[in-house]
């Protein structure tokens, strides 16, 4: 019993953020623009498709139903702020640091995170198709009850990040460093390359002979029936 206590506490928690959004001005109607300061504002129901906000900064922000089809936001940066219901294609926030931030139902298909920043994250809900996050930084978070499909978390380094009810369909672990992942409550584990870049993770004994067939593969180790 001993034994497992310490296994079970061996993985370090992730820390969540803690937003506390003040009274919010609405946003007037108008476009992103490249190096804009939005402080304290609401977005609802916004459509910047196709528009440049690379190098924006927004701090105490509230974006509900916003559309982010094809949105530059390379090098953005997202602080203390709550996104709801954001959805789109395309999306591109290369190299962008999101820092205290809470992301609810979204639906998002390539969104480009590589290069980018996370830091005490939640993703909650919703579903993002192949999420780009090579070479990106996660330090404290959270990927719950959502769905992603063909994550690449190539050549990333995730430190204290869980996965909890999450379906992680596809993922591609190439070359990534992980420290502190807790994958144990995934609803889902499917990963298609880099199963061999676990070692810093903790798995679920289920999880491990489901696993068992990719990670044999990895490791060239040919399984076959007894003669």
């Amino acid at each position: 019993m001993a034994r497992n206590d310490r296994n079970n506490r061996a993985v370090k928690a992730a820390r969540r953020p803690e937003v506390r959004l003040p009274e919010l001005v609405a946003w007037a109607e108008g476009e992103l623009t490249p190096d804009g300061d939005y402080d304290g504002l609401e977005f609802r129901d916004a459509d910047f498709a196709g528009q440049d906000g690379g190098g924006a900064r927004f701090m105490d922000c509230a974006l509900t139903g916003c559309a982010l089809d094809e949105t530059q936001l390379q090098k953005a940066r997202v602080l203390d702020s709550v996104l709801t219901g954001i959805r789109g294609v395309g999306t591109d926030l290369a190299e962008a640091s999101l820092r205290d931030v809470e992301l609810v139902d979204a639906r998002l298909g390539g969104v480009q995170l590589h290069g980018a920043v996370l830091e005490r994250v939640v993703v909650r809900g919703g579903k993002i198709d192949y999420l780009n996050l090579r070479t990106a930084r996660l330090k404290d978070v959270v990927f719950e009850d959502c769905v992603l499909v063909e994550p690449d978390f190539g050549g990333a380094r995730l430190e204290r990040v869980e996965f909890v009810d999450c379906v992680l369909k596809g993922a591609d672990l190439t070359a990534a460093t992980l420290v502190d992942v807790d994958l144990r409550r995934a609803a889902e584990l499917d990963i298609s390359r880099g199963a061999g870049r676990l070692s810093g993770a903790v798995i679920s004994h289920a999880q491990l002979l489901d696993l068992a067939p990719v990670l044999a593969a990895e490791m060239g180790v040919r399984v076959a029936g007894d003669d």
